[in-house]
């Protein structure tokens, strides 16, 4: 006949009865940590194993075992599950680097028409080949597998980051100039009037082309929202194409003014008739700088014959180094007038897109924002 259970003292400090009282009340902690956090606390209000587990709706073996195990390892280790016999792990650290340095190859390197893996694809592979390679326990590899493997690598074959190489050997030369242009605005901006009338007058405008701009008309009408009903505007996923235009725009670094120009391209010859818009804005004694990128049409044989029949001191271009149209400020006018301006337009015609991008550069013009550059302005000579 077994004998009675005898009920044991489970002894805890205050800094133990603390820590098992806030998991008890926890609502973040795993269950199984909070209902032996509560069978603790309750066993030591009162030492019974049947008397805990009616309070608490568990068995009350549930509670012996517990409580057994707290007085081997103490409460707060207690609280966690014992390691669990399983099967060891067949993988080898040896298959696991092989996988590895397979997932850092490309699939086409290996006979396959994918540019980059796949886990499936590597998986596939690794089934297929690994065995050959001395790794028999890659045969049953699965995709789960794979995935966790290379997780734990920080490896992620399947997609590509995409950086700019700096192919500019006199980048650092180039910026600098810019900058310096940069420099001589912020120092135009705090002469005063009267020492701005008694030199020649200078202009600094920053100009780029935005080319491609499509003219896109709906097929339907667009329905407007309804309150409690629809949120936004419905557009049919129908459109018809116009065909596209460029905008060619700079601004004036020290009024905030936009001039633009709107074609069907962005040959020499429109950016010429740029030229000669800035031209006509300007009194003649003014020189006018400009900051512009690499763009064929800013250097070609047309343009340089332009600007040599033009006065001397008139015109004066300074180029951004090659992938640094970055430090061109107009890149930024674009980017806003695309997002306020260009976002989900719809017109019936390239005419009426024209007519709309003007009207968006007159609104611009009627509140001018004066852009500013700092970033290593400082550094400027």
């Amino acid at each position: 006949m077994a004998g009675w259970r005898r009920a044991v003292e489970l002894a805890m400090t205050e800094e133990e009865i603390a820590t098992l009282t806030a998991l008890s009340r926890s609502r973040l902690e795993l269950a199984s940590r909070v209902s032996r956090a509560q069978i603790f606390l309750a066993y030591r209000e009162k030492p019974s194993f049947c008397a805990v587990g009616q309070r608490l709706g568990v068995h009350h073996q549930t509670v012996q075992r517990c409580v057994e195990r707290a007085l081997a390892y103490g409460s707060l280790a207690a609280l966690d599950d014992r390691p669990r016999p399983g099967k060891e792990p067949t993988i080898t650290p040896e298959a696991k680097a092989w996988l590895t340095s397979l997932a850092c190859d490309k699939a086409k390197d290996h006979g396959y028409p994918h540019e980059l893996w796949t886990t499936r694809l590597l998986a596939r592979h690794a089934r297929e080949h690994g065995p050959a390679a001395g790794h028999t326990w890659l045969t049953n590899l699965v995709q789960g597998t794979v995935c966790k493997i290379l997780g734990k690598e920080e490896i992620k074959p399947h997609k590509v980051r995409y950086y700019l190489e700096n192919r500019d050997t006199e980048f650092e030369r180039k910026m600098a100039e810019v900058l310096c242009v940069y420099r001589e605005v912020a120092v135009l901006k705090k002469a005063p009037a009267k020492s701005k009338r008694r030199g020649k007058p200078v202009t600094i405008v920053s100009c780029d082309e935005k080319p491609g701009i499509q003219a896109i008309a709906t097929t339907a009408p667009d329905l407007p929202p309804e309150p409690g009903v629809h949120a936004t505007f419905a557009r049919d996923h129908e459109y018809k194409r116009h065909g596209t235009l460029s905008l060619l725009a700079g601004i004036d670094l020290l009024t905030g003014k936009v001039h633009a120009l709107v074609r069907d391209r962005h040959r020499s010859r429109e950016f010429i008739e740029f030229l000669r818009l800035l031209d006509a804005a300007y009194p003649a004694g003014t020189a006018i700088k400009l900051i512009l990128d690499n763009h064929s049409a800013h250097i070609s044989r047309e343009t340089r014959t332009w600007l040599a029949a033009q006065p001397a001191g008139r015109f004066e271009l300074t180029f951004t180094p090659k992938h640094g149209s970055w430090l061109n400020l107009i890149e930024g006018f674009f980017s806003k007038f695309a997002r306020s301006v260009l976002r989900h337009i719809r017109v019936a015609s390239k005419h009426e897109l024209k007519e709309r991008i003007m009207a968006g550069i007159d609104d611009v013009n009627r509140h001018p924002v004066i852009h500013t550059w700092s970033y290593k302005l400082a550094e400027a000579a």
